[in-house]
């Protein structure tokens, strides 16, 4: 088609007559898919005469156009745009699909519209992490998943660690991330503490896996993100402190000697004592004992090679408020056997981060 012949075309598509209109967007969305390619200038004036006859077109048709255009390569960026700005229904295809679409269009576009706009963006075969940055700023949960399930969305250090706190609180977003191929050992790590029984085994799975090097590099990283959201320490901390320091000097500080704390009743000593033996911070072993995460405490316990007896008397004191005490200790005393020393070491790495930094700070 000319370019003379085009510019007919754009004087005819001002008729008032919907009909005619119609009848025009069929006959060039046809010409547009023909055998010739348009060239450039032609495909400027496609775009301009295509998207002015959209705007006056029902939604069905609009979103026909918006299938159709959505999977060339050469459709007409300003006709991609405006169909990318219409109402949900329409804007889908072309915000999932189009690869004309700049990422400076899907910014603007993600910065005014809503959910269903930002949602069709998250599903994109290439998302950039800008892109990433403002789905996950402006998504609601449903569409911050979506982002999460794409691995061919790329997020920064910065946005994997805003959907980590945000997936802290919400567990809807917790197997995403878990799952989730490009997720930082060190954040995946933090998540341990709050996601069910399955994601923590595929957490310990996953830490198997990690190259050494990979390893020292993402502790690296974790030191510096380390947040001061732990709480007070209990009224008997120093109290309790001290004797265990005593328990150390007198090279007394042993498993046996946890079991004595724990059915004595001194569970602060306890707490203090395994984070000692360990080389965990105290908040750690606090949050694993008063949240009765035995799965923990066996990785706690196993990656200093404690005696099986030992972390079944532990898990037994720990569970006794609990009616089937017994029968719960056997099933992870099965799991306590399963876990490896070396899985359950590299875990640790990750759970000491916070003991590092402190005492990097210190010194």
């Amino acid at each position: 088609m000319t370019v003379s012949r085009l510019q007919d075309l754009i004087d005819l598509a001002k008729t008032p007559s919907s009909d005619k209109r119609r009848e025009l967007l069929r006959e060039l969305t046809d010409q547009f898919f023909g055998t010739t390619p348009p060239s450039p200038v032609e495909n400027e004036l496609y775009g301009a005469v295509l998207a002015q006859l959209a705007t006056e077109m029902e939604e069905t048709v609009r979103r026909e156009l918006s299938v159709r255009f959505s999977a060339a390569p050469n459709a007409p960026r300003v006709l991609a745009r405006s169909l990318a700005m219409d109402v949900e229904g329409v804007a889908e295809p072309v915000l999932r699909h189009s690869k004309v679409l700049a990422e400076a269009d899907l910014l603007d576009i993600g910065g005014i519209k809503g959910q269903g706009h930002l949602r069709a963006m998250s599903e994109r075969e290439a998302v950039t992490e800008s892109v990433s940055d403002l789905i996950i700023a402006r998504g609601d949960d449903q569409t911050v998943g979506s982002l999460i399930r794409n691995n061919g969305a790329q997020l920064s250090r910065a946005a994997h660690e805003a959907v980590t706190d945000r997936a802290m609180a919400n567990p809807e977003l917790q197997a995403d991330l878990v799952n989730r191929a490009s997720m930082p050992p060190d954040l995946l790590n933090e998540m341990y503490f709050v996601v069910e029984t399955q994601l923590r085994q595929k957490i310990l799975e996953r830490n198997a896996g990690v190259a050494p090097e990979k390893l020292e590099a993402a502790l690296a990283v974790g030191r510096h993100r380390l947040r001061a959201e732990d709480g007070s320490l209990p009224p008997d901390f120093e109290t309790a402190r001290a004797y265990v320091r005593e328990l150390q000097a007198s090279s007394s500080l042993t498993p046996e000697a946890l079991v004595r704390l724990l059915r004595s009743g001194g569970r602060t000593e306890f707490l203090i004592a395994l984070a000692e033996l360990s080389g965990i911070d105290f908040h750690t072993a606090q949050k694993i004992v008063e949240a009765g995460q035995i799965d923990a405490l066996a990785v706690v316990c196993k990656s200093v090679d404690m005696d099986r007896a030992i972390f079944l008397t532990y898990a037994v004191v720990l569970l006794n408020k609990e009616g089937d005490a017994m029968g719960k200790a056997q099933a992870y005393g099965r799991m306590y056997a399963e876990l490896t020393r070396e899985t359950a070491q590299r875990t640790l790495r990750f759970w000491k981060l916070r003991r590092e930094a402190e005492a990097s700070v210190a010194a």
